[in-house]
């Protein structure tokens, strides 16, 4: 299995490899989420089209994620919406940023310049399966540059251990049968997680989920960070 440097969950970090992969910087850009109380989320610009989180993985999270992907394996149907998602099945060890990266800039409206690396790979990937998809990203030479550039300029130094026990999820908007939902894109999963009817806005609705499902499970770990891919910010 092919090994990536880790991203950080900094939007300066997350920002610059979109921008350089072909994202058009005046319309979207990556942002703090500072906390998942009601008036730091009004912080946050909207509309929020996508949500990134970063998030221990525990033993109590790991169970519960091999009975989710044991459900997903024994539905015998998927929301024909599905299908017109991109999910990529993770192979890269410590590409779970990237992956979380391009579930988001693949599964939402955000605008990116023709012909550059995102949009050869999101072109590349419609007809693709997840494994295929899979199989492009660890051969295609459109990422490794600008993955390797952008990993080195975070604000921690590259770990010379490249192991870690932190993973990036996401959480994107979706139609099933006409109704939104929030769906959850992990490369570490057996499909897509469909999490629910959105009952107020993407935003909130994942608040709430990571509040009830994660940090309830991270037995009292504080290595949580979320950012939202939405318009740039205002400051």
């Amino acid at each position: 299995m092919s090994r990536w440097i880790p991203l950080e969950s900094n939007p300066e970090v997350l920002n610059s490899w979109a921008n350089k992969a072909g994202l058009d910087k005046e319309e979207s850009q990556f942002s703090d989420i500072y906390g998942l109380d009601e008036e730091l989320l009004a912080m946050v610009p909207k509309p929020v089209q996508a949500v990134l989180l970063l998030f221990p993985i525990s033993k109590t999270l790991e169970a519960k994620r091999r009975e989710e992907d044991e459900k997903i394996r024994s539905e015998s149907s998927i929301p024909s919406s599905f299908n017109s998602l991109i999910w990529i099945k993770q192979t890269i060890s410590n590409a779970c940023g990237t992956i979380g990266l391009l579930h988001a800039l693949a599964n939402t409206a955000v605008k990116y310049t023709p012909q550059s690396p995102l949009a050869q790979f999101i072109d590349a990937c419609r007809d693709k399966t997840p494994a295929e998809r899979a199989q492009f990203l660890e051969t295609t030479p459109l990422f490794a540059e600008i993955h390797a550039e952008t990993a080195s300029t975070g604000q921690s130094t590259v770990p010379i251990d490249l192991n870690t026990d932190l993973h990036f999820t996401c959480f994107v908007e979706a139609d099933i049968e006409g109704v939104p939902h929030v769906v959850e894109l992990d490369g570490r999963r057996a499909g897509i997680m469909d999490r629910g009817k959105i009952l107020d806005d993407l935003l909130t609705d994942v608040a709430s989920l990571v509040k009830e499902t994660f940090i309830k499970s991270s037995g009292g770990s504080i290595q949580f960070s979320m950012t939202s891919l939405g318009p740039p910010p205002e400051w």
